[in-house]
């Protein structure tokens, strides 16, 4: 059974907005489709309610509804001025508005000729292209949106985790439902890493065969909206290979956490027969690196680079690229968890940029940390891994560390971390909990 829309809490998020509420700054919600931002709109909306503006105030339009669809940039400017409320501020929210040709030109105009504080979302980074750039002069802000993290998830599914006493001493953790059925963490964060983190499913609950049709939709919608008909409005015909664009998909879903060359994904394409036309032909570079462009454009993937930690730079080769939510990667693949490892890199890969960190692999001699974290207050070295009981492992995941001789914090994250939480000052955590507290 479908369950009724009921608008949940996107704090991390509304809290960033309400920062610059009333600010010059046109604020901008990027993120995949689906992941949450027209919501945010919304709980934007209403926080200014609960702060004393009026209905009037507020000026809602959203470019994916039948009613504003063959709105032009005129027609947008010529809306918003017949709401001006003399005397007060207006606010505009305004949803998906890359899809009105020359919208730029009508927000700079906003901005100009009205007492306006602006929020607007899209779906594509060409949202925020240098052209973007160049109508606002640096004058607005980006909020980047992520599908669900672990602990939106276990909110959005009606769970509560509360602490317990625990039999060895300390306190433990456990999920309640909204009947006061106790669930083990393991259990919920398992279904995290099945279902994923779009919010959408909260809606459908967490079923398989729902579940897997709506992010079939949102698999569509991202392929045939945001990248090849993206292309055909800027009058760009890179992009015009579907069975190509879904090899890539899949060809990238497959390896993530991997390293990666582009220019050798179409000569694996080719070899192994990954191509059911039958090509023989490998697809240039160029065309590869224009299709995954596209992808990291509409936020499908992101890519990281790899960071030389002694020689203090960032290498061309070898980067490595992650699914922007587990639940699309098992709508593609299939559920599996023969690489259960680079999921869990996935995973904690997407909690670092929700956190504000800027995240790298990094090279220790002819080592590798998982990921370098940085933001404005301190650096953190991560490993991943699945279990800490196996002295081979333990051994593998702490070695890198141990080659790095600064004094910033290097933390292992894992399912299990046995009965030891600290190696000569590497920190090994259980990567729930991590996950859990912030």
């Amino acid at each position: 059974m479908i369950r009724s829309h009921i608008l949940k809490k996107r704090d991390s998020y509304l809290n960033k907005l309400i920062a610059f509420q009333d600010t010059e700054p046109v604020k901008v919600i990027t993120g995949i489709r689906r992941c949450g931002k027209s919501s945010l709109l919304q709980l934007m909306a209403e926080h200014l309610k609960s702060d004393g503006k009026t209905n009037d105030q507020i000026v809602e339009m959203n470019f994916e509804s039948y009613a504003f669809k063959d709105m032009t940039a005129d027609n947008v400017y010529q809306y918003v001025q017949e709401r001006i409320v003399p005397g007060k501020r207006i606010y505009l929210f305004l949803d998906e508005i890359q899809r009105v040709r020359g919208w730029e030109n009508t927000v700079n105009a906003f901005r100009v000729d009205i007492d306006c504080d602006i929020y607007i979302t899209g779906s594509n980074a060409y949202l925020l292209s240098s052209e973007y750039a160049t109508y606002l002069s640096g004058r607005c802000i980006e909020i980047k949106m992520l599908p669900l993290s672990f602990a939106e998830f276990i909110s959005f599914h009606g769970f509560e985790v509360r602490e317990m006493k625990s039999a060895l001493g300390g306190t433990r953790r456990r999920a309640y439902d909204n009947s006061g059925e106790a669930y083990e963490l393991e259990e919920v964060f398992a279904s995290y890493l099945r279902f994923g983190g779009m919010p959408g499913i909260a809606d459908v609950g967490l079923d398989q065969e729902r579940a897997l049709t709506l992010l079939d939709g949102i698999y569509s919608t991202v392929v045939v909206r945001d990248i090849l008909e993206r292309e055909k409005r800027r009058g760009q015909r890179q992009i015009t290979d579907a069975v190509l664009l879904r090899k890539i998909i899949l060809f990238l879903a497959d390896n993530i956490g991997s390293n990666t060359s582009v220019s050798s994904i179409g000569n694996v394409l080719v070899n192994e027969g990954l191509l059911d036309d039958g090509r023989k032909t490998v697809p240039s570079s160029h065309t590869v690196q224009a299709y995954v462009d596209a992808l990291l454009e509409a936020y499908f993937f992101y890519e990281v680079k790899r960071f030389d930690i002694k020689g203090k730079e960032y290498l061309r080769t070898l980067g490595k690229y992650y699914l922007v939510d587990i639940g699309l990667r098992n709508y593609l693949l299939g559920y599996r968890d023969r690489d259960s490892g680079h999921i869990l890199e996935n995973v904690v890969y997407l909690e670092l940029l929700r956190r504000g960190y800027d995240v790298a692999i990094g090279k220790a001699g002819n080592s590798e940390v998982d990921f370098i974290a940085v933001n404005a207050n301190e650096k953190i070295y991560f490993q991943v891994t699945e279990s800490m009981r196996s002295e081979t492992v333990r051994e593998r995941e702490l070695a890198p560390l141990r080659k790095i001789r600064d004094n910033y914090r290097k933390i292992i994250l894992s399912t299990d971390t046995g009965l030891e939480n600290e190696f000569e000052g590497i920190e090994s955590l259980n990567v729930i909990n991590w996950l859990l507290d912030k």
